[in-house]
């Protein structure tokens, strides 16, 4: 039911699931089950999609097969075209060697892919030599080292690929509609892929600012107890290093905020005010705290007679003593 389109946007594992459970699939299945057990076998294995000719016709259909690295070599195979043949409407099952670590110069006759480094070949076809039928080695034309390509490539991120493929697609030649349909797809995912990776980055920010807006919360609420503890004159007593603690934790609560605000401001325009909004708010904080660690300071170098006193306050004719 599926011969007649790739579905790009279906999941390798449904694929597999699907030809294993119906003992039917099309070319994707075949490769997908195929590329599935290279790497379970601890091969590095790669889907290939391109498009075919034969007999003088090429393909309206995009076609899959795969790229299989062994003993540090890349090799075809298509395990569709060598797993029979059809008669009539009929298909025969039949091993076929021939498209098993098929030799790239003798495949590339047939199965032509989008990404010309698939093609495993130092001096690749364009696609107009593919339709044209010109596909002996014209070593006229600039070089290809593909195996390094390919390992760069396969360093790239998901999205990178995609882009790299679309280049090096566009370049090699739009000559069919099956060419234009793909890059048109792989445009489409990158746009996809761009517009969710922005919104995962815009949601990332807004995670970070939720975290330090809690955190400055927290480090408010701790500096309120101090205070609170403070105007009790430190009662219920506590050691200096228990006292010097909850300052501590204030200023570690208000640094972290801080930290996080630095690292998310200008990443996104609409929470920029609202960052600006909180350092303000922080500034305030920083002030108060500031004081605190200051009475701290002067309340730690005093005798127990000293610390009592800086709790009370001693006027002459109104004017403060301390």
């Amino acid at each position: 039911e599926g011969m007649f389109a790739l579905n790009f946007h279906e999941k390798q594992e449904e694929k597999i699931e699907k030809a294993l459970k119906t003992h039917k699939g099309i070319c994707e299945n075949y490769a997908a089950v195929f590329n599935d057990i290279c790497n379970k076998a601890g091969l590095q294995s790669y889907i290939v999609v391109g498009y075919t000719r034969q007999k003088g016709f090429t393909s309206f259909i995009p076609h899959g097969w795969c790229a299989v690295k062994i003993d540090g070599k890349w090799k075809l195979f298509d395990p569709t075209w060598g797993s029979g043949y059809i008669n009539g409407q009929k298909f025969t099952p039949h091993i076929n060697n021939e498209y098993f670590e098929a030799e790239p110069a003798t495949l590339v006759k047939t199965h032509m892919p989008f990404d010309p480094i698939w093609q495993l070949s130092t001096y690749p076809l364009t696609n107009k030599d593919f339709a044209d039928d010109k596909t002996a080695v014209d070593k006229s034309r600039p070089a290809l080292a593909f195996a390094d390509s390919i390992a760069a490539y396969m360093k790239l991120t998901e999205i990178e690929q995609l882009e790299a493929e679309a280049r090096r697609l566009e370049k090699n030649g739009m000559t069919n509609s099956i060419l234009l349909d793909r890059l048109h797809n792989l445009r489409s995912r990158i746009e996809v892929d761009h517009q969710n990776e922005l919104i995962n980055k815009q949601n990332k920010v807004g995670e970070t600012f939720n975290e330090a807006v809690t955190e400055y919360n927290d480090g408010i609420n701790l500096l309120n107890d101090f205070i609170d503890y403070r105007n009790k004159q430190f009662q219920p007593a506590r050691t200096d290093a228990q006292i010097q603690g909850m300052v501590d934790a204030v200023d570690k609560k208000i640094v972290g905020a801080q930290a996080k605000l630095k690292k998310i401001k200008g990443q996104y325009d609409k929470i920029d005010p609202m960052i600006s909004s909180l350092e303000k708010s922080m500034s305030s904080v920083e002030k108060s705290l500031g004081e605190q660690k200051d009475f701290l300071t002067e309340y730690f170098g005093k005798n127990k007679l000293g610390r009592k006193m800086m709790f009370r306050k001693y006027t002459i004719n109104g004017i403060p003593l301390n």
